[in-house]
């Protein structure tokens, strides 16, 4: 099942990600033409390892909870990894982001955590693998839970999510990156690697389905403007009026690229509005505190007007 979900995830296209993050997974695309996988790499790694339950505790200190954040001391916050390329499920080299999202719902319930920082390091990833993480952003918000992201690499899929945390924080000035808001997709051609293997595939469509697959049956052919009018333009235009909305005002919209795929060391996201400040681990922590800090003073004002 799990070399399944990444060989429908690879064949199916649709992506936010950088194009470096594409070129670092085809040792795996390779491996997938050539059948070159055996028994143990088709298990789920959360099968054999768990994502591990990591915590700050109040006073400072890093800690595993044990099997549930709910073994935390009070006033913990919960530390999600979010790293490398974004699968909605898990796979036998990745967990999925159903996996994540399920951690991030448990220390939502959890009342003795009481924020959660999302530790960010990818270059984006499939479109379906956005919808489980935003869901648990909000839900952990909906709980009266401040979400911070603290970010290394934070490109496409993965910067769509983090523009919904309650605050973008670079954690470094070295080598983190923001952006790359925009989207592509790719699907394989077999029919040469079909022919060559003696085998011809016919594809026949009712007198009834004229417009199925048209978009892709073009694109095979090499024209690919309905594809991109069709499958990219709205997903395209979805990640921009999203994180237009999720940024507000903080962010720059003038600057050349900023919405079309362009890439900002953590400076220069800082001053574009991509982020909203740069700092290590601690003080990601301690905004994440602070920020809930004022979301209880916030709430209580207006339970009282």
């Amino acid at each position: 099942m799990a070399f399944s979900n990444l060989y429908s995830a690879v064949c199916r296209g649709k992506w936010f990600v950088s194009f470096r993050e594409v070129e670092s997974n085809l040792l795996v695309v390779d491996k997938l033409l050539e059948r070159d996988f055996d028994s143990q790499d088709t298990g789920r790694l959360s099968e054999h390892e768990a994502i591990p339950l990591m915590i700050v505790t109040k006073d400072g200190r890093s800690a595993r909870p044990g099997d549930s954040f709910s073994d935390a001391p009070q006033g913990s916050t919960a530390i999600i990894p979010v790293h490398g390329t974004m699968l909605k499920y898990g796979t036998y080299c990745s967990y999925g982001t159903t996996e994540y999202a399920a951690l991030i719902r448990d220390a939502a319930d959890s009342a003795n955590i009481s924020s959660v920082l999302c530790d960010i390091d990818s270059g984006g990833g499939a479109v379906d693998a956005i919808a489980p993480l935003v869901d648990a952003i909000l839900y952990a918000k909906s709980k009266g839970k401040a979400v911070v992201a603290h970010c290394d690499l934070c490109a496409s899929a993965a910067y769509y999510v983090a523009s919904y945390c309650d605050e973008i924080i670079a954690s470094n000035t070295i080598s983190a990156e923001f952006g790359s808001i925009g989207v592509m997709m790719s699907f394989p051609d077999y029919a040469k690697y079909y022919e060559n293997a003696g085998v011809k595939v016919h594809t026949i469509y009712s007198n009834l389905s004229d417009y199925k697959n048209a978009p892709f049956e073009a694109a095979k052919k090499g024209d690919y403007a309905s594809i991109r009018d069709e499958e990219l333009d709205p997903l395209a235009r979805d990640f921009q009026a999203n994180v237009r909305k999720n940024r507000g005002e903080c962010l720059k919209q003038e600057t050349e690229g900023l919405l079309r795929g362009r890439m900002f060391y953590a400076e220069d996201a800082l001053k574009v509005g991509l982020i909203d400040s740069i700092g290590n681990q601690d003080y990601a922590v301690r905004r994440s505190r602070e920020i809930n800090a004022e979301m209880t003073i916030n709430n209580y004002i207006n339970s009282k007007s």
